[in-house]
């Protein structure tokens, strides 16, 4: 029998959640500790080594702390439940529920509503904010104030997830990346998906395994589909047009699906393994 998803369950052999007791081995066992990211994009270590990057978790994202050492905080992202080492510089107290997110690909953290300010922090896109108020052009927020246009309130998902998806075209592809500064193939289904209301996991055998329903292979697609490799996916725009963060073209980009499958295969990346419509 497999054990847990060490990805995504707060267990070491030294230490674990403390809700894991009598379910895994621990030398001890932890409560969490709360924290809230106060940098615009924090990196999520896959090792105490700070080698290499996992995952990232973005500003106002609640990440639970079991272990605080050597400036890394280890712990769980609330949001999709990814383990990682986390800078403790980039985490503070939480500050309140949040009630919105940021819905451009980027926007602004000024200091006073006035856009002449010189801004404090570049937010990404799914930052999680807690508004305070505000009308006309700004809101604010413990930490500042966001243009309005830029915020979507909870409970109002973005209506088409692909259109989410195709806003970040051109952002950089970066292992471990989840926002416009940076994103991997994974994470822009996840971060687009997730603005639409849809939780989704973050890594491609997750999404894979877990996401929608399954296509016969040799079915037509359509916009919103997902076509997987191993260890890679991307999102049909319509029938024929992939748009993906991938290695290649090194960053968030479209091309012909036909085009796509053949350079993959061509460069070792084996075959599609899986379509998908979530």
């Amino acid at each position: 029998m497999a054990g847990p998803d060490l990805r995504r369950t707060p267990a070491r052999p030294d230490l674990a959640a403390a809700h894991l007791r009598g379910r895994v081995t621990a030398e001890r066992f932890a409560e969490a500790e709360p924290a809230r990211v106060s940098a615009a994009v924090a990196p999520m270590w896959t090792g105490p080594d700070a080698a290499r990057r996992g995952s990232e978790l973005l500003f106002g994202e609640i990440f639970d702390i079991y272990e605080r050492r050597d400036g890394l905080a280890w712990g769980q992202a609330r949001a999709d439940g990814y383990m990682g080492y986390v800078p403790e510089d980039a985490l503070a107290a939480p500050a309140g529920d949040t009630t919105a997110r940021v819905s451009a690909p980027l926007a602004h953290l000024y200091p006073e509503p006035d856009i002449k300010a010189p801004p404090r922090l570049i937010l990404p896109q799914g930052s999680r904010l807690t508004l305070q108020g505000g009308a006309g052009r700004f809101r604010e927020t413990p930490d500042g104030f966001v243009i309005a246009t830029h915020v979507a309130l909870d409970g109002r998902p973005a209506e088409d997830w692909v259109a989410v998806a195709e806003s970040l075209r051109g952002a950089p592809y970066l292992w471990g990346g989840r926002s416009m500064l940076g994103i991997d193939c994974s994470a822009l289904v996840q971060q687009a998906l997730t603005a639409a209301g849809t939780p989704c996991p973050r890594d491609t055998d997750m999404q894979a395994a877990e996401l929608g329903t399954a296509l016969a292979p040799g079915s037509a697609l359509r916009r919103g589909d997902l076509v997987f490799w191993k260890g890679h996916v991307g999102v049909m725009l319509d029938e024929t047009v992939l748009l993906h963060a991938n290695a290649w073209h090194m960053q968030v980009a479209q091309e012909p699906l036909d085009g796509a499958i053949a350079r993959i295969a061509a460069q070792d990346g084996g075959p599609v393994t899986a379509r998908r419509r979530p």
